[in-house]
């Protein structure tokens, strides 16, 4: 056996983030944001594990802690001191404040909204100080950016030998989710302090693959002009986001931005985004030196003082969101028609690109999940993903775009703390399995590193030697065979590639497109979407003007090497500058428009 070892829970945002890492006699479960509690109690008498470590208060990372203290007391869990803080935020819910095991007032209600009742489960831990929490195990916590008290976490293992004397060391680097770029409410991952740490065993997310994305303050200033310019329409905003994290960010943004401030504009807070503002007022003294000093001049969220005023949205002052444009951050679980039910057509929904999704079926268009979860996917139809109306509301339904406001690293970001680092494995988490074979087929990754997807239920054995052998590349391409005949051409692949989950969107007809990308023929399946309107994307492909005008490197959803237009076939694949496809917007017109 080895002595160290990883055994997946759950490594995608949908099921939740939990894995076990066994560190010799030790077990070490790093994060609980399980779904699906049922794994971890196979035993009702046994912890799964000897400890637990919280890598931050994000649901898909921690909604599973408090049935996992509720059904193991006396198992110790830790995180950051913010950490803590912010983590009761993940049972705001009624029926989680009335449990008769806590030390709860007796006249709680079962409608409260509530953090006081929640027992205090969680430990806090301080920053860049080894901590051993049993003999040859110890832990240090460093920030990973991300969100106020996201951690990373390095535990050191030092094995007894026979004569009691220590042996050599193990080392196991977790991030959890990590952000190597400055946000407006925490700062970055310090890079600085981790080069050469040298880990034999890295567990970092891959939520973006290899996408590459524009510098932070890029992305800020594209949502900004187009909030801009919807205002500008007569157009209210509505942001449904996660309760911490995005919907502090977005705040900030339009309170700082210079589109935005001195400007008379209403600026609306609802639901759990609110608790989440609230909670980031207690750990003011952790927040970064710049927002600790915009606060001592202004109120850091509410202020109806000074423009763009920032209020709570109370049930009176929804009735009255029509009369004027406004910005309205909310759940983004939540209904969203109950604020555009009056006049859908003077709304603008902008839903965050998140990475994550998962398919219903196997036509090819992604599905949300609306779940209690901190992140789940926007990459949906627009007009079928929005909440159904009740029978009084109109038929019509708003605008719906999505934008782009990262709050993980991209390829670049995540290879740069790989190549920083130096471990020996490096085993890949929190991604779809498209994104996260992206990422271990990348040659200046395998061939340094041993790399790892684990799979649901999987053990990963992670053998620590002295000198690097080199691991064998992923099956990232398929060798197939071309047969020419009188009157048509036929390329024949090996059934292996069905196995990919990307697969039932090229077959999703049977049919398909062969066009030529420069030297290089690419396939493309027809889904069946594009057949019920053949008509329009004829009338596309014979403009005259579009061969050459109309590629993917002039459209406005070309970024980062890939398509992020949802109606387009290619939407989230890496595409060429040269190529093109029949949803084109050309990324001149929105220039012109913000002249």
């Amino acid at each position: 056996m080895s002595e160290l070892e990883c055994l997946a829970y759950g490594t995608e945002a949908d099921e939740g983030i939990c894995l076990l890492l066994k560190l010799g006699t030790y077990r070490v479960l790093l994060d609980c944001g399980l779904t699906d509690f049922s794994a971890l109690l196979t035993d009702a008498t046994m912890p799964p594990a000897d400890l637990v470590l919280c890598s931050h208060a994000h649901a898909d990372h921690a909604r599973g802690l408090l049935p996992l203290h509720q059904a193991f007391p006396q198992l110790p869990i830790y995180a950051s001191e913010v950490t803590t803080q912010l983590l009761p935020l993940n049972w705001l819910e009624p029926h989680s404040v009335v449990a008769t095991d806590f030390e709860a007032d007796d006249d709680v209600g079962d409608d409260a909204r509530s953090l006081t009742p929640l027992p205090f489960f969680c430990h806090a831990l301080p920053w860049r100080t080894p901590i051993e929490f049993f003999d040859g195990l110890s832990v240090e916590l460093y920030p990973a950016g991300h969100l106020p008290g996201a951690t990373a976490f390095l535990l050191t293992y030092t094995p007894l030998s026979d004569d009691d004397r220590p042996s050599r060391s193990y080392t196991v680097f977790y991030t959890g989710d990590f952000f190597l770029s400055n946000g407006r409410l925490v700062e970055g991952m310090p890079l600085e302090e981790l080069r050469g740490t040298a880990p034999d065993v890295l567990i970092l997310e891959g939520s973006y693959g290899t996408a590459r994305h524009p510098h932070r303050r890029q992305q800020e200033n594209q949502l900004a002009e187009r909030i801009d310019r919807a205002i500008a329409d007569k157009q209210s905003i509505l942001l449904p986001t996660s309760t911490i994290g995005l919907g502090q960010e977005l705040l900030m943004l339009l309170r700082s931005h210079h589109h935005f401030t001195g400007r008379d504009l209403d600026i609306w807070v609802d639901g759990s985004v609110a608790e989440g503002c609230d909670a980031y007022l207690e750990i003011m003294p952790h927040l970064p030196t710049a927002v600790q000093n915009f606060a001592r001049h202004q109120s850091l969220f509410w202020d109806e003082r000074v423009r763009p005023r920032v209020r709570h949205l109370t049930p009176d002052q929804r009735f009255n969101l029509d009369q004027r444009p406004s910005i309205v951050l909310t759940d983004e679980a939540t209904d969203l028609s109950q604020y555009y039910a009056a006049k859908p057509d003077a709304w603008l929904v902008l839903q965050a690109e998140q990475p994550h999704y998962k398919r219903r079926d196997g036509s090819g268009e992604r599905r949300e999940e609306h779940k209690d979860t901190a992140e789940f996917s926007s990459n949906a139809n627009p007009q079928s993903e929005l909440p159904h109306p009740s029978p009084l509301t109109p038929p019509s339904s708003p605008s719906v775009e999505t934008y782009l406001l990262a709050q993980h690293c991209d390829g670049p970001g995540t290879t740069q703390l790989i190549h920083n680092l130096r471990p020996q494995h490096v085993v890949f988490v929190h991604g779809s399995p498209a994104y996260l074979a992206d990422l271990a087929g990348l040659e200046e990754l395998h061939n340094r590193y041993h790399v790892h997807t684990p799979v649901i239920g999987g053990l990963v054995e992670l053998p620590i030697g002295e000198t690097f052998l080199r691991v064998a590349a992923p099956e990232a391409s398929y060798e197939g065979e071309l047969t020419e005949l009188n009157t048509l051409v036929t390329i024949t692949l090996p059934e292996a590639i069905m196995a990919d989950p990307r697969w039932q969107q090229l077959a999703d007809t049977g049919l398909v497109e062969a066009r030529w990308q420069g030297n290089e023929l690419v396939l493309r399946g027809l889904p069946q979407r594009e057949l019920l309107r053949p008509s329009d994307r004829l009338l596309d492909w014979m403009d005259a003007n579009s061969p050459l005008r109309n590629c993917c490197g002039n459209c406005r959803h070309y970024r980062g090497q890939r398509c992020w237009n949802q109606r387009s076939p290619l939407f989230e694949f890496k595409v060429t500058p040269d190529g093109f496809c029949p949803v084109f917007e050309p990324a001149q017109a929105s220039e012109e428009g913000n002249r």
